[in-house]
């Protein structure tokens, strides 16, 4: 039979949804991020928090609930200000529109309400 491993599991949802953003976040620091702060004011520099400070965060497997919390909040407000037009609309290959930021705030979610598993920097924090 074959055993559970839901230790190692974890730490492939902590680098698929932490890694995979952390593109994001690199490419908003290499090009800027003048079209968030036009409109956002300077509020939009938060996003260097939820796409760079979370993801690496969730990388390393350090205070992973908190870090899934904001990187979540963080997809939801990239959906509400950029991906709005596409809620409740199918692309051209038929998946969802927002499917990819819908994955990333599911595995977040995931993530806050199970931690970080034991292969993490930080595992004894009520916030790992």
């Amino acid at each position: 039979m074959i055993s559970k491993n839901t230790d190692i599991g974890l730490l492939v949802l902590r680098i698929s949804i932490g890694g995979l953003m952390l593109f994001h976040g690199v490419a908003k620091i290499l090009h800027g991020i003048s079209f968030l702060t036009e409109n956002m004011g300077a509020i939009g520099y938060a996003v260097y928090i939820g796409e760079v400070l979370a993801p690496l965060a969730i990388l390393l497997g350090w205070r992973t609930k908190i870090a899934s919390l904001v990187f979540a909040v963080n997809c939801i407000v990239a959906i509400a200000v950029a991906h709005a037009q596409d809620l409740f609309s199918i692309s051209d290959h038929g998946g969802y529109a927002n499917e990819l930021l819908m994955l990333y705030i599911l595995g977040a979610i995931a993530l806050f309400f199970t931690g970080a598993g034991k292969y993490a920097v930080s595992t004894t924090n009520k916030w790992d």
